[in-house]
């Protein structure tokens, strides 16, 4: 298995279905933080569901399509990201994240979306990478600036969560753009 430093100890490395029951104990820590901001599909309540969420994703990574990965810190499981979508034959990817709340603040959500931007633009030659969250997630906005991205747009109450209708961004990077930040 690859790892990958990011600060301050923590690393970055794949999420697997051998992580069921560690991901499940993180999903604890963070379940009612994160529910609101990502898919109701991801937030189990039990390691069966953890399984079957890491086993998903690795499907769909075997298709060459959406990937997970955790983010450790002091070799406890805080958070990940991952491509919520991926299509190299259209060139574009979509990159989400989610932490627990002990974890935010310390830059590894920049570092780690960091680290799937390069190699989506570099070693695949993907041509866009998109970055969707609700509105008034502020945190999350916030994030896909630090990436370089531009906002794009707002769909207008297309984000239900608990019988409520919120509006989403859309956030976007190009290869371009990308290649031509500063660092």
């Amino acid at each position: 298995m690859f790892s990958l430093e990011l600060r301050d100890g923590a690393r970055l490395g794949p999420l697997e279905v051998h992580h069921a029951e560690e991901f499940a104990a993180h999903l604890d820590r963070a379940r009612e933080h994160i529910r609101p901001w990502v898919g109701a599909a991801f937030v189990t309540d039990d390691v069966d569901g953890a399984r079957a969420t890491l086993r998903r994703y690795a499907e769909r990574r075997a298709a060459d399509g959406a990937r997970l990965y955790g983010i450790w810190r002091a070799g406890v499981l805080v958070g990940g990201v991952m491509f919520t979508a991926f299509d190299a034959d259209a060139g574009s990817c979509e990159v989400g994240c989610w932490l627990e709340p002990a974890a935010e603040g310390h830059g590894l959500v920049t570092g780690a979306c960091r680290a799937l931007l390069e190699w989506a633009f570099t070693t695949r030659g993907l041509h866009r990478a998109e970055w969707h969250c609700r509105a008034d997630n502020d945190r999350s906005a916030a994030a896909a600036k630090r990436l370089g991205m531009t906002l794009e747009g707002v769909r207008r109450e297309a984000w239900p969560y608990d019988g409520v209708r919120h509006d989403a961004q859309l956030w976007a990077v190009l290869a371009t753009e990308w290649r031509d930040r500063d660092r």
